[in-house]
């Protein structure tokens, strides 16, 4: 099966190493520094390890334990229970939910793009909602004052994101 998620490209900046980090450690389990000086290598960041262990403790990233007993790296808050899944988990779903079901007042898809609508002001509120979450397919969002653009991998993906976060935000 050939994955088309589209490469992403970073510029080689201070901010986007510290994205590149965060990213990494939600959407994978990352056990070692040198596993996380890989991973970023792979994406042409080169660090060393001294500025990936100062990185590492700007962004608050802990080691925890897993349910399995491996140790592994987690930020802030986030608590890693097992693998990254496909799709959010029901723990991740509640924390969306609890805060779109009073701001989401329509989804529609578009092609690769969902459309979510909100009271104004609310959109840039949604769409930190929506990055900080580590959703398979969801490449990123776009916010004005009353709607977001989630921009998806693919159509179809588009289409089933779009259900949930109509489902997401429709939990009371």
């Amino acid at each position: 099966m050939t994955d088309h998620t589209p490469a992403l490209h970073r510029p080689a900046t201070r901010t986007a190493r510290l994205s590149a980090i965060e990213q990494a450690l939600l959407t994978r389990i990352v056990t070692s520094q040198s596993q996380l000086s890989q991973i970023l290598a792979d994406q042409g960041i080169e660090v060393t390890q001294a500025t990936l262990s100062r990185d590492l403790d700007e962004i608050h990233a802990t080691k925890t334990r897993l349910a399995d007993g491996t140790v592994a790296y987690a930020v802030g808050k986030q608590n890693i229970d097992e693998h990254p899944a496909s799709n959010p988990d029901a723990k991740t779903e509640q924390q969306i939910s609890r805060v779109l079901s009073g701001l989401v007042t329509s989804v529609a898809a578009a092609r690769n793009l969902v459309v979510v609508h909100t009271p104004s002001g609310a959109a840039q509120y949604v769409a930190s909602v929506i990055d900080k979450q580590p959703i398979e397919g969801v490449l990123g969002t776009i916010a004005g004052d009353d709607t977001v653009m989630v921009i998806c991998s693919e159509d179809d993906v588009a289409k089933r994101r779009a259900q949930w976060l109509l489902d997401v935000a429709s939990k009371a």
